[in-house]
C-alpha cells in the first residue's frame, strides 16, 4: 500500500512503487480527468502538479511522490489561479476536441503561479511540452494573457 496525497486527501492505494502515477490516479483512485496521451512524457496530456510544479504522470512512478501533494485537473477548481485559468479557457473557447486541455490548463496554471505576467515568447516556451492536435495554440496564448490580466486586476 502506498499513501498518496491526491487532491488534498490521503489515499491508500494498492500499487507497486514503479507503477506510473497516471494509472494510479485513474484506475485506482478514480480521478479520470488526467488523460493518457503518449506514455512517454512528451505530449503533456497527463500533466498534473506535484508540490505545485507541473509533471508528466505517465512517466512518474507513484513511489517517487509518496508524501508529496499531487493535484489533478479534477481538483483545480479549488485553486484560485486554476479557477481563473479555467474561466479564461471557457471565455476564449480554447478547446476543440478537448483531449489535451486538462494538461494544457495544468501547465498554464503552473506558469502563471511562477510568472504572473508572461510574454508571448515565455508562454510559447513554457507550454511547448503540451501538444494540441487541434492547433488551438493562439487561443491558449490568448486565454493565458486574459487570466494573467484578471489575476493582476484582482490583486490591485
Amino acid at each position: 500500500m502506498i499513501t498518496l496525497n491526491l487532491n488534498g486527501k490521503d489515499h491508500q492505494l494498492d500499487a507497486i512503487e514503479d507503477m506510473p502515477l497516471l494509472w494510479a490516479i485513474r484506475d485506482i483512485a478514480g480521478y479520470t480527468g488526467t488523460k493518457f496521451g503518449c506514455g512517454m512524457g512528451v505530449c503533456g496530456a497527463c500533466t498534473i502538479h506535484i508540490n505545485g510544479e507541473p509533471a508528466r504522470s505517465c512517466v512518474t512512478p507513484i513511489g517517487s511522490v509518496a508524501g508529496q501533494p499531487v493535484t489533478t485537473i479534477d481538483n483545480l477548481h479549488s485553486d484560485p489561479v486554476g479557477q481563473v485559468v479555467q474561466q479564461a479557457w471557457l471565455d476564449n473557447g480554447v478547446a476543440q476536441c478537448g483531449f489535451c486541455q486538462g494538461g494544457q490548463i495544468m501547465s498554464a496554471t503552473a506558469l502563471l503561479k511562477s510568472n504572473p505576467a508572461p510574454s508571448d515568447a515565455q508562454i510559447e516556451d513554457y507550454m511547448a511540452g503540451n501538444i494540441c492536435r487541434c492547433g488551438t495554440y493562439n487561443r491558449i496564448k490568448t486565454a493565458i494573457h486574459q487570466a494573467a490580466t484578471h489575476l493582476k486586476e484582482a490583486k490591485a
